[in-house]
């Protein structure tokens, strides 16, 4: 029966796979008709009113008429809607928020998920990431085996019991269609508990019995957390044990590179199917295409109009923003949106970069908000990831997580980075370690390199080895638990870094 049913959907992924290559081929038509149709469709919104858009025609009208915008000037509007109020930032009432940890003021902040977001952007991103992957890989089995997703949270907003917020991927299993509930695992019971270590631990009981596990999504780091239970509880060696028909795993929310190795090691086989994805709190913005290179396919189609803007101009000249139309290679962007959830200008907190125009293809560099410029330097979170996961190699070992913050100069000393660094195993000699790091950093980094040459601005980098699980304790003290909450592990200031290495030293004294 499932034969049937994987067989049957290829046949409909290979016929979406045409409409999502018109929709690439065709990505300036794409764009014109998503920001037409989220204009028509907010008209009559409190921000539509405003802003009128119902005259406007072209793209220039919409930038001159509708400011940027971050989580902290659209957050009242968006309690509003989280108390029910209707038409605010989309038409009618929004009854899911997802919870993110981004980088705010505050703790928390509330995406808001519309029906027309979750079905047209959240759910055809994922359909049209499956139809990218079965393209490529036709002979694919993901509909004869369970699909495992270690999911968040749900909670209903006390001031208005009808709203609710969650985590998106919790959002999407609870909205799960009925065809794909029979695939998932571990069960809806245990998808939705609130405590993380009950959650895992349940999710190892029950996925340990299921053999017909075939892929795996989510953010890798409570992936592994759950895989290393699994084999503990089974005795096995590696996951391919456990599960024989594992093929594929569906990743995104963090870079991958420095938990690639992890991966091989939990599973050992050549041929299997690493597929990332960008599918944030806001919108479904791309997937991999080519897995021989580590660029996404940015979909036009996805009922987000994308604008970008230079990092360098974001509040020095910020009419200097650009459509997709507008954008060059090699160039750090910030990210811009405009949703069919009412984000209108609104940017996520993420840079980009474009590594292809035809078809247009992104990388993430990182955070507005995370990165470092202590002195001159301008390390993005890209940069980091790629050179830890380069001296991983280097040295034969693997890492879990890392945070970097700057030493600034003083009377007495230059000024460095250091790296608080969770190592995963063996702990390698740290002087060589930090060595060849701060070395790859350089040759990713022209301006780190020009800040280190002769130690002249800032010395070589070093190293703090932690314990295991710290971060994982860390962000539990937090009160930051949850499959989309992420280390913050570049910062301009020591706050987290001081606030950690503090944790430890009270940990030790007790």
């Amino acid at each position: 029966m499932r034969s049937f049913v994987n067989s049957t959907l290829r046949l409909y992924l290979k016929t979406r796979y045409k409409k999502i290559e018109h929709s690439i081929n065709h990505a300036h038509i794409s764009q014109s008709d998503v920001l037409e149709n989220l204009l028509f469709s907010a008209a009559d919104t409190e921000v539509g009113k405003k802003a009128h858009f119902d005259e406007i025609r072209k793209y220039e009208e919409f930038k001159t008429r509708m400011p940027l915008c971050d989580y902290e000037d659209i957050k009242d509007d968006i309690h509003r809607m989280m108390l029910g109020e209707a038409d605010v930032l989309w038409p009618g009432k929004v009854s899911w928020f997802a919870k993110s940890s981004g980088t705010t003021n505050d703790k928390s902040k509330f995406i808001p998920v519309s029906r027309q977001n979750l079905k047209h952007c959240h759910v055809k991103g994922f359909w049209d990431s499956l139809a990218i992957l079965y393209n490529n890989y036709p002979e694919a089995k993901i509909f004869e085996y369970n699909n495992l997703v270690l999911g968040g949270t749900l909670s209903n907003f006390e001031k208005n019991t009808a709203t609710r917020f969650g985590d998106i991927s919790a959002i999407l299993i609870h909205e799960m269609p009925l065809v794909g509930r029979p695939f998932y695992s571990p069960d809806f019971e245990t998808a939705f508990m609130k405590k993380w270590d009950e959650k895992i631990e349940r999710a190892a009981q029950l996925a340990s019995r299921d053999r017909d596990i075939g892929s795996i999504g989510g953010v890798p780091t409570w992936n592994i957390v759950l895989f290393k239970r699994i084999l503990e509880i089974t005795g096995k060696d590696h996951l391919l044990e456990v599960w024989p028909n594992l093929q594929v795993y569906l990743h995104g929310g963090v870079n991958f590179a420095p938990y690639r190795s992890q991966f091989e090691a939990l599973i050992p086989r050549p041929d299997f199917i690493y597929q990332e994805t960008y599918n944030a709190s806001e919108g479904y913005f791309a997937c991999q295409n080519d897995y021989s290179t580590d660029d996404l396919l940015l979909f036009p189609d996805c009922n987000i109009f994308y604008e970008f803007i230079p990092v360098d101009k974001l509040g020095v000249d910020n009419s200097a923003a650009v459509s997709l139309e507008g954008v060059k290679k090699n160039v750090n962007y910030v990210l811009i949106i405009s949703t069919n959830a009412g984000l209108w200008r609104y940017m996520p907190g993420d840079t980009v970069m474009f590594t292809s125009i035809d078809p247009y293809k992104i990388k993430i560099t990182g955070r507005t908000k995370h990165f470092i410029n202590a002195f001159g330097e301008e390390v993005m979170i890209s940069n980091t990831d790629e050179a830890i996961s380069r001296a991983c190699d280097d040295c034969g070992v693997k890492i879990r997580e890392y945070m970097v913050a700057p030493v600034y100069l003083d009377a007495a000393k230059k000024g460095r980075h250091q790296w608080l660094i969770e190592f995963e195993g063996p702990i390698p000699n740290i002087a060589e370690f930090a060595h060849r790091l701060d070395q790859h950093l350089q040759s990713i980094n022209s301006d780190y390199e020009a800040k280190r040459f002769e130690d002249m601005a800032i010395e070589c980098l070093s190293i703090h080895a932690v314990p295991p699980n710290t971060f994982e304790r860390w962000l539990r003290r937090k009160g930051k638990i949850g499959a989309q909450v992420k280390v913050p592990r570049l910062s301009n200031d020591r706050a987290n870094v001081e606030d950690v290495l503090a944790m430890l030293k009270t940990e030790v004294l007790q």
